[in-house]
C-alpha cells in the first residue's frame, strides 16, 4: 500500500527557499500583481470573444485537441477549470496591457535603432594561436583551403564543426563590439582579417548582411524588451511583504458567453 504524503504551503515555501528558487517565484508573483494593478488603474478589460479566442489558441499551441487532452493537461499541472480560466485571462490581459503601454513606441524606436537589429549570415572559427590564424587567413585568400575544412580541423564545438563554421543569421547585438564593427563594414562575401578578442582569435567569413525589417516577430521582440524594462523598474521600486497566513485565494472568474472557455 502506498503511503500518503501530506504537503502544505509551508513545505512548498521552505523547499523553494532551500532550492534557491524563491526569488524567481517571488518575481513572478510580483509581476502578476503589478500587471493586475496597472490593468485596474487603466481600466483595461477583455470581452468574451477575446477570451474564447485566447483559450482556443492556447489549446492549439499545447495540442489539446479534445476535452480529454485538456483534462489530462490540467491534472498534470494541478490546475482546476477556474485556474485554467484565470491563466487565459492573465496571459491575455498582459498582452493587451503591453500593447496599450508600448504599442505606439515600437515603430519610432525601430527606426531610431534599426542598425541594432541588422543581421549577418556568417562563418566563424575561433583559434587560440594568432600566428596560426594569420597563416590560415592567407591560405583562405590563396584558395589553398576552404572555410569548411578549417572548421572541421580546428572547431571543437560539434554543431559548428558539422556546419563548417556556419553560425547562421546573427544579430548585431549578439556580437562583441570589435567584431560587429568589422562585420557590418564588410562587403559580402568577404573574408575578414583575424580579430582578437577575449575569446581568442576569430576567423570570419561574412556571407550576407541582412537588413532589418519591422515584421511581427521583431515587433513582439521590441514590445517584450519595453515591457521587461518596465517590469524591472516596477519590481525594484516595490516593497515585498510575504504573508503565508493569507487564505484569500479568491480570483476573478472569467467565463465566455456560454460558460466555458
Amino acid at each position: 500500500m502506498n503511503k500518503a504524503i501530506n504537503i502544505c504551503r509551508e513545505d512548498i515555501f521552505e523547499h523553494l527557499k532551500l532550492s534557491c528558487q524563491l526569488s524567481k517565484i517571488l518575481e513572478g508573483v510580483m509581476t502578476c500583481k503589478i500587471i493586475q494593478a496597472k490593468v485596474t488603474e487603466l481600466g483595461i478589460t477583455l470581452n468574451s470573444e477575446e477570451l474564447q479566442q485566447a483559450a482556443d489558441n492556447f489549446r492549439l499551441n499545447q495540442q489539446l485537441h479534445t476535452i480529454e487532452d485538456t483534462q489530462a493537461w490540467l491534472q498534470r499541472h494541478h490546475l482546476s477549470i477556474d485556474d485554467f480560466e484565470y491563466l487565459i485571462y492573465t496571459n491575455t490581459i498582459s498582452r493587451k496591457l503591453v500593447e496599450h503601454l508600448f504599442g505606439d513606441r515600437v515603430e519610432p524606436f525601430f527606426y531610431e535603432n534599426q542598425l541594432n537589429y541588422a543581421g549577418v549570415a556568417m562563418y566563424e572559427v575561433i583559434l587560440d594561436d594568432e600566428d596560426l590564424a594569420i597563416e590560415l587567413f592567407f591560405a583562405l585568400q590563396e584558395g589553398e583551403i576552404n572555410f569548411q575544412e578549417i572548421a572541421r580541423q580546428y572547431t571543437t564545438q560539434p554543431s559548428l564543426r558539422r556546419s563548417g563554421g556556419y553560425r547562421g543569421i546573427v544579430s548585431r547585438r549578439e556580437l562583441k563590439p570589435e567584431i560587429s564593427a568589422a562585420v557590418f563594414a564588410a562587403n559580402p562575401p568577404q573574408l575578414l582579417k583575424p580579430i582578437i578578442t577575449s575569446y581568442g582569435v576569430h576567423l570570419i567569413l561574412v556571407e550576407e548582411i541582412i537588413q532589418p525589417q519591422l515584421n511581427e516577430q521583431l515587433r513582439i521582440q521590441i514590445l517584450g524588451d519595453f515591457f521587461a524594462n518596465w517590469l524591472k523598474q516596477q519590481i525594484e521600486e516595490a516593497e515585498i511583504i510575504i504573508d503565508l497566513n493569507n487564505d484569500n485565494l479568491n480570483r476573478r472568474k472569467i467565463m465566455s458567453g456560454n460558460g466555458n472557455l
